[in-house]
């Protein structure tokens, strides 16, 4: 079963994001990849992935993935931030995006350490109860 994954990365993490899919680059061709704006063009002109850009962060990109989440279209977050920012508005956007995962029991993953125990059980089958909530209807 293909699964959803979005990715998001502070600037002074879009490298080690790069790394990240570079290593697991078999594993994540398989599912449907999309990635705000910046990130994602670094994971597509890194690795040739597929990935759908969306808006950059500033544009509201990061908004856009919260959005996908509520509606149940994203099965796995990947996001890397910078522990040692500095900036607020960064810190209410990351608490909002760990919110709708909790809401919609999305697994995320904010280190390195989390995204491969994530990209191994993604590859072992263990997201596949995801598909069930995909097709619960809202009312």
């Amino acid at each position: 079963m293909a699964v959803n994954i979005a990715f998001l990365a502070h600037d002074k993490r879009k490298e080690l994001m790069v790394q990240f899919c570079t290593a697991y680059k078999s594993i994540l061709a398989k599912h449907n990849l999309c990635a705000t704006a910046s990130t994602g063009r670094q994971i597509v002109e890194n690795t040739g992935l597929p990935v759908t850009l969306l808006l950059s962060h500033k544009q509201g990109g990061h908004q856009q993935i919260n959005a996908r989440i509520a509606y149940n279209e994203v099965d796995l977050v990947i996001l890397f931030s910078d522990p040692n920012g500095t900036d607020p508005s960064e810190d209410e956007l990351l608490v909002e995006t760990i919110r709708h995962c909790d809401r919609q029991h999305v697994p995320i993953a904010t280190n390195l350490a989390s995204a491969e125990l994530a990209v191994m059980g993604l590859q072992s089958g263990n997201l596949d109860w995801r598909e069930m909530m995909r097709m619960k209807p809202r009312f």
